[in-house]
């Protein structure tokens, strides 16, 4: 994987992680998404760049 793509990557999973935790709890708990599905949420987002 070329090192653009690994930034591109580490960029977006970053920015997911970012602004789910900037969410409220009941923001969170409207879209289904508890705090400890953040990490893999933005795993799975990152992974399809």
């Amino acid at each position: 994987m070329s090192i653009r793509k690994t930034f591109k990557k580490w960029a977006a999973y970053s920015q997911t992680v970012r602004e789910l935790n900037a969410l409220g709890n009941r923001e969170l708990t409207d879209l289904g998404i508890t705090r400890g599905d953040i990490e893999r949420i933005a795993r799975d987002h990152a992974s399809r760049i």
